[in-house]
């Protein structure tokens, strides 16, 4: 589920930090960085593990800020295709069933990789599997179990100015799961 990752970059320390350790207005500036944001093809960023390298800082002309090279590792959420994950239903839809992990909101399990037998309530906007031992929700706010299948990149490119003459454009998350929920042993697990 989590991975480790190398990057290499150059991080500028402004003069407000000239009174900490270099080591640690470093990795103030590195999760200032990267904390919280998606690298696409590597994942989300949870935040700085280890420098590698660094390099003697040079001040830039004219703004003070101290620049330097370094090479340093990152702790990614990015789960492997196969991981059983345990999550939380946040929603339900004709679409799907949201989950969510403590800090990743972006999982969706489409209606095809549910458990046979599985069909959306719309009065109750909740997913229901019926076989023949009954009739098995799955209610929001439920710990479950799913499988990753497919990871979803989106590329984020700016937002145009909005001018009110067109429709709103649906802005795609830049990375989000897709799992199932299909074998025995997923889904809620209060059922097993």
């Amino acid at each position: 589920m989590f991975i480790l990752t190398t990057i290499s970059d150059l991080i500028q320390i402004s003069p407000e930090d000239f009174s900490k350790y270099s080591s640690i207005a470093i990795e103030d500036n590195i999760n200032e960085k990267y904390a919280n944001k998606v690298i696409q093809k590597i994942g989300l960023c949870i935040g700085f593990y280890d420098l590698l390298e660094s390099s003697d800082g040079l001040i830039g002309h004219g703004n003070g800020l101290v620049n330097v090279n370094v090479k340093f590792r990152l702790i990614v959420f990015r789960p492997f295709r196969g991981e059983i994950v345990l999550g939380k239903i946040s929603s339900a839809t004709e679409h799907g069933i949201k989950i969510g992990v403590e800090f990743f909101n972006d999982i969706l399990v489409p209606p095809d990789l549910l458990l046979d037998g599985a069909r959306f309530d719309y009065q109750d906007q909740v997913w229901i599997w019926e076989n023949e031992e009954g009739t098995f929700y799955f209610d929001v706010g439920e710990v479950v179990r799913f499988r990753v299948e497919m990871e979803d990149w989106h590329d984020q490119i700016p937002n145009a100015p909005d001018l009110g003459d067109g429709p709103a454009t649906d802005r795609k998350p830049p990375y989000s799961i897709i799992g199932s929920m299909q074998m025995a042993g997923l889904g809620p697990t209060s059922w097993w």
